[in-house]
This record gives structure tokens, sequence and C-alpha cells, in this order.
């Protein structure tokens, strides 16, 4: 339960300033809120999947080697955070507005936003989290649990307050906060290799 918490609070401090959060926004003002969610949250159970199937695989190297690919994973996420948290240019909505005309039908609506929410998602700092977690706790079905209902939670709020969640929560300074945080599991796991 404590792994599951764990990493539902992690990505959830992760995402609520993310380009994904933004995205899901512009595609709920372009279509309906259902489609726009079940292809969110579809393309969030994938790349859950694929990123605790990383992490677990991970979990084969030596200690060593996989305290190096943790601290470099975080030390990636860090780096990402903080360079959209101090960027001056809010770009985050870019891919989602390429998308076009807003298709009709529930499903044409699903997959697009399953195709922007899973093109968005690579490497992005929730998956980096999630396969590092993974790794590191060895319980890949809690991680996996706990990263994915975190991401829900975010497109939920994304689908369902829409716009107004933008002008309550400063997306720079949570960015900020949680590239600081994975800057510290980085040394926190290099720190792990001298004892």
């Amino acid at each position: 339960m404590v792994t599951l918490i764990s990493a539902f609070g992690l990505v959830l401090a992760v995402e609520l300033p993310d380009k994904t959060l933004v995205a899901t926004l512009v595609l709920t003002t372009r279509f309906r809120g259902w489609p726009v969610f079940a292809g969110v949250c579809a393309a969030f159970a994938v790349q859950c999947v694929i990123a605790v199937a990383f992490g677990s695989v991970l979990t084969l190297l030596p200690d060593v080697v996989l305290s190096l690919v943790v601290a470099a994973m975080f030390g990636l996420g860090s780096f990402m955070l903080l360079r959209e948290g101090f960027s001056k240019a809010d770009e985050a909505g870019d891919d989602a507005s390429r998308v076009g005309p807003a298709p009709k039908s529930f499903l044409r609506s699903a997959m697009t936003s399953f195709g922007v929410l899973f093109a968005a998602e690579w490497g992005d700092a929730s998956q980096l989290a999630t396969a590092s977690l993974a790794a590191r706790i060895g319980n890949p079905f809690a991680v996996g649990v706990g990263a994915f209902t975190a991401l829900v939670v975010v497109a939920g709020l994304a689908v369902f307050i829409g716009a107004k969640i933008r002008s309550r929560i400063k997306p720079k300074l949570i960015q900020r906060c949680a590239g600081f945080a994975f800057a510290g599991f980085a040394a926190f796991a290099l720190v792990q290799l001298a004892f």
C-alpha cells in the first residue's frame, strides 16, 4: 500500500503542471469530455505498462548499474521539469493544437485523444518516475496501479474542471518543485552507491 501511495503522490505531483494536462485541457475544449477522458486514460494505461515493464527489466541489472540507471533517469526527469519550469514560453499545448477539426464520433474523438497523449507521454517525467520506482522498489504492480491512478486523476481534473484548474495552479512553480525533488531522488540513488 505504501508503494502504491508513493507512486500516486510522485506521479500526481509531476503530472499536474505537465504538458499532458494542458493537452487534455485543449482536447476537452475541442471534443466532448467523455471521449477525451476515455482516450487519454487508455493512453496512460499503455504507457504505465511500458514504464513498469522497463523498470522491471532494470531490476535484473547488478545493484551498482541499477543505481546509476535510476539516478540517470531521475536526473533526466529533473532536467526536463526544471527546463519547462524555468522556460519563458508556454508551448505545452502545441501537440493538441495540431489535431485538426473536431471529429463528431466518440471513437474518433477518443482515438485522437489517445494518439496525442500517447505521443506526449514518451520520455515524460511521469514515465521516467514510474520506471524508476518499479526498478527501485521491486513491486511493479503497486507502482503501476499508483501511477495509473494518479494519471487518471489528472485527466479527470483536466476534463471536468477544464480551464479553471490552469488559473488556480501555477504550473511553473509545481514543475520547479518536482524538478528539484527529482534531483534529490537522483542524488539519493547515487549516495546509495557509497553504502
